[in-house]
Parts: structure tokens; C-alpha cells; sequence
């Protein structure tokens, strides 16, 4: 088997996505080629130590867990064996998601893995690393997600939405970027607009203030 490069495995809560809340084994995997101005997990960068996937197969059943979170970094940068992975997790019976920035290609994900998948808006600094290919490997159990700083990012999302009919194929969320916008006026815009979006607070940065293991 082939071996990954992890920077931490935890038990906590999902603090997003359509999971928010259920609890769920996180495996973290080192190294991401973004570097967005709002990152919370730089300290996967880089560091991590190479596990075999066998070595974290066992260390991830002893946890028991029914849902599985493969993220990062950028899960994808290690593609090959990050996909060997949620494989062998499917295959397992787990309920498996992957986090994942979008500037990586999804093809090969197994279509058992629901796929969180950013599209970085402007002010995020990265928007020039959209794979706007991605989107159609997205279906109505996966979930693309905008993290929005300001009222540019929010209007530059609508306009995403609007071109690649993103509500139709998927579900579609919008959160505020933790200490950088308002998320009452955040809410307020997305009932203004009735948008069929799903909005999202962090709720481990709520619960812990974003630290580490959680």
C-alpha cells in the first residue's frame, strides 16, 4: 500500500458543512499549494509524518467512528494515495467526505466520498486557482462552498451561481469569514437576495476558538 504524509487525526464535531454537528473522525493531511488570506490550518503546511495506509487504517478503526473526514491542507495534493484511502474507507462501510480547495482535480474521488468543495473568491487571494472543471463532478450529495470576506466576494458568488446553475446541481453554502465580516449582515444579504443557499457558522471555532484538534 501506499503511504501519506498526515499532520493530525482527531475526534471532534463536524463544524461544517450539511454535517455540522455529528461527530466525526478527521484525518488531516499535510501540505497545500493555496495560500488564502484567510487559511486557519497553516500549520499543515508543511511538518507531518508519513504513515502507511494500512498503519492508519487500523489507528482510524480504533476510534470506531461512523463518519470520516479526509482533509488538509489540500487533501488532493497528495492525490494518488488520498483517493487509495477513501476507497478502502467506502469499501469499509464508512461514511466518508473529503474538504477540498477546488484547485485540484475531483475525477478521480470515488463517487461514495461527498465532496466539500471551495470556490475562492476574490478576496480570498487565490481566485486565479478555481478549477471551474470540477463542477461537473459534483452531484446533489456533494456541496461547494464560499468562504465570503466582504461584499465583493458575496456579489462575485451570485454571479458564479447564476452562470454554473450551481443551485440545481448541488448545495450550495455561504460563510463568513471568522473575524473579517459581519455574519448578521452576511445573513441579512442572503434573505434580501433569497438565495437557496445554505448559511454557516463555524461551529468549532464557536465551541474551541479554532484550536488545534478540533
Amino acid at each position: 500500500m501506499s503511504r501519506l504524509r498526515i499532520t493530525e487525526i482527531f475526534y471532534s464535531l463536524q463544524g461544517e458543512s450539511s454535517t455540522i454537528g455529528k461527530p466525526t473522525l478527521f484525518v488531516r493531511l499535510t501540505g497545500c499549494p493555496l495560500r488564502c488570506v484567510w487559511c486557519d490550518t497553516e500549520y499543515a503546511f508543511t511538518g507531518g509524518a508519513y504513515r502507511e495506509i494500512a498503519d492508519l487504517i487500523k489507528e482510524i478503526e480504533s476510534f470506531n467512528p461512523q463518519n470520516i473526514c479526509i482533509t488538509g491542507g489540500e487533501p488532493l495534493a497528495q492525490k494518488e494515495p488520498c483517493e487509495e484511502l477513501m476507497r478502502i474507507l467506502c469499501d469499509k462501510g464508512y461514511s466518508v467526505s473529503i474538504e477540498t480547495s477546488g484547485a485540484i482535480d475531483v475525477s478521480g474521488v470515488d463517487k461514495r466520498v461527498t465532496k466539500v468543495m471551495d470556490l475562492k473568491a476574490p478576496d480570498s487571494g487565490e481566485l486565479a486557482k478555481n478549477r471551474y472543471e470540477n463542477l461537473a463532478f459534483l452531484n446533489k450529495t456533494d456541496e461547494v462552498k464560499f468562504v465570503i470576506m466582504s461584499r465583493k466576494d458575496y456579489d462575485w458568488a451570485k454571479m458564479q451561481m447564476d452562470q454554473y446553475q450551481l443551485a440545481d446541481k448541488t448545495n450550495v453554502i455561504f460563510s463568513p469569514c471568522f473575524g473579517e465580516i459581519n455574519e448578521r449582515e452576511l445573513a441579512e444579504w442572503i434573505i434580501a437576495d433569497n438565495l437557496p443557499v445554505r448559511f454557516q457558522l463555524q461551529m468549532h471555532k464557536l465551541l474551541w476558538d479554532d484550536a488545534a484538534g478540533h
